[in-house]
């Protein structure tokens, strides 16, 4: 019988009362475990994390908090085949693929136990400098306002996406540990087995306190419900999901505080006044192939529409899709193969579908169903290969609507021919708010002013010149220095950001006292 993997809450490992659910491989389609989160006691679990995992944080420096991240990180290095294993199995990525999931989340938690060890000894933080409120005879401040940051005394719930089952965990629990806030995680049922093990792994290591890291694997049905007004939540994925977490009651009765991250349309530009073969061509042409394969292009920050000025339409299509041509696709598990498998079958329908509603209003340029695949059976593998969509002319960037509306997740982008760069940031306009776009260019001037123009439109704006092409860390690559997240239709969340991202496990509130008092708080 296949192994139903153990849900981690109250402090201790328990199992659900039902059936469970499969997990498969998308590339071989066998039943791999089955995760179970039927009957399982969340409010008191819930409550055991707030009052013993988040104390026990609590009473912690953030040195030692970050001295706890690191023990975590040299948990996960000494296990990375283990993660690796799984990930081609559940996942169905290749290796560089698993890398950017599993690599990345650890390397983001390192970067935590760096940052949280600057912060040296103390257990909360002040807020800028004291505002007098009143002054003495000799006008001198006696009375004065220090706004200090102080942990939140609920737990952190993440509610993650399929895509990153390591790094959605690591990138979210890393600040919310470091802050002193206990984390429950619910992973996305899919590919809940790699997210489990490595919970599985931290905790038995010991490395945490009891209560301080928690998952559930299976559905999420009742874990808005045991949420308390000092809880957060943190939620990656649909806009329709994040609707219905934004107006369930505990956010709208109890005001907890919630971050999201959902649907995001995100770009490529190409300034006006490069020629075809120039460095900045081919350095987008390289960077969409990249974006448009890499974890089959299940991304949230992949590139769905690429821009270009009009003249250059036919040589950005032939470009692009030469290196598209090249891109092995089928089982991860042989060396040659370049790109791997999408989720599920039910992902691979959804890219499908989406695929033929973008087809409707887009010509194809490069079809990925003409990629055979390598050791792996069509009838049964979650394989597609890259497709790359086009508008023959300004025009139809104007009126293929659809294109700028629609996120299909998977290897799928549309090429968009523009008239001038005032059209070109219009246009862009148009996806209502996403999460990164990458500007590519050789003037400095130009690409900063595009830079500026973009920002508000974006949480990131990625600007890859000739000065940056052996250096730049990659369109769709979330380092933890700067901010995740967007606005408008991306959810409006923030994420990482450096020490930014501590804000949201913090409250921040205003002590007014006299300056001895205020002087004992520095």
């Amino acid at each position: 019988m296949t192994e139903i993997l153990h849900n981690h809450l109250g402090g201790r490992w328990v199992a659900g009362s039902g059936a469970g659910t499969a997990l498969f491989d998308p590339v071989l389609g066998n039943e791999l475990v089955r995760v179970d989160a039927t009957g399982l006691g969340l409010h008191a679990g819930f409550a055991f994390a707030r009052e013993q995992g988040g104390a026990a944080l609590r009473a912690m420096s953030y040195r030692e908090r970050a001295a706890m991240l690191a023990a975590v990180v040299k948990v996960l290095q000494s296990r990375r085949d283990d993660y690796y294993a799984i990930a081609t199995a559940n996942s169905g990525t290749v290796k560089n693929d698993s890398a950017v999931d599993i690599d990345g989340g650890i390397y983001t938690l390192s970067t935590y136990a760096k940052l949280g060890d600057s912060l040296g000894d103390r257990k909360y933080l002040l807020d800028g400098e004291p505002a007098r409120l009143a002054a003495g005879a000799d006008k001198q401040p006696v009375f004065q306002s220090q706004h200090v940051l102080v942990p939140s005394r609920g737990l952190a719930l993440f509610i993650n996406a399929f895509n990153f089952p390591s790094w959605g965990l690591w990138e979210k629990a890393a600040p919310a540990l470091l802050s002193g806030v206990p984390v429950v995680i619910k992973p996305a049922t899919a590919t809940a087995w790699l997210t489990q093990r490595m919970v599985k792994d931290v905790v038995d290591a010991g490395v945490l306190p009891a209560g301080a890291l928690s998952v559930v694997c299976g559905s999420s049905a009742g874990l808005m419900d045991a949420l308390q007004p000092f809880d957060v939540v943190s939620f990656t994925g649909s806009a329709e999901t994040a609707a219905v977490i934004r107006s369930h009651p505990t956010v709208t009765q109890r005001s907890v505080r919630v971050n999201i991250e959902a649907d995001s349309v995100n770009s490529a530009l190409l300034l006006p006044g490069e020629a075809p073969g120039s460095e900045a061509f081919e350095l987008l042409a390289k960077e969409v192939a990249r974006e448009m394969t890499q974890k089959s292009g299940q991304k949230c920050t992949a590139i769905r529409r690429v821009f270009v000025p009009e003249a250059l339409y036919a040589q950005a299509a032939e470009a692009i899709s030469a290196r598209l041509a090249k891109t092995t696709v089928g089982n991860p598990r042989n060396e040659s193969v370049r790109m791997g498998a999408l989720v599920s079958r039910a992902q691979l329908t959804a890219v499908r579908e989406g695929l033929a509603h973008l087809q409707a209003q887009a010509e194809v340029l490069h079809d990925g169903a003409k990629h055979a695949l390598v050791d792996a059976d069509a009838a049964i593998a979650c394989c597609v290969g890259p497709t790359l969509l086009g508008t023959r002319n300004a025009a139809g960037s104007d009126a293929s609507d659809r294109v700028h509306d629609t996120e299909v997740f998977g290897p799928v982008a549309t090429l968009l021919p523009y008239r001038d760069r005032a059209h070109a940031l219009q246009l862009i306009e148009r996806g209502q708010g996403s999460l990164v776009a990458s500007l590519y260019g050789s003037d400095a001037q130009a690409l900063a002013d595009a830079a500026i123009e973009l920002a508000p439109l974006h949480g990131r704006v990625h600007v890859i010149s000739p000065e940056a092409a052996a250096h730049h860390t990659g369109h769709g690559n979330v380092m933890p220095q700067s901010l995740h997240g967007g606005p408008g239709r991306a959810g409006g969340g923030e994420e990482l950001g450096g020490l930014r991202a501590l804000n949201f496990y913090h409250r921040r509130a205003a002590i007014q006292a006299g300056n001895t008092t205020l002087a004992a708080l520095a």
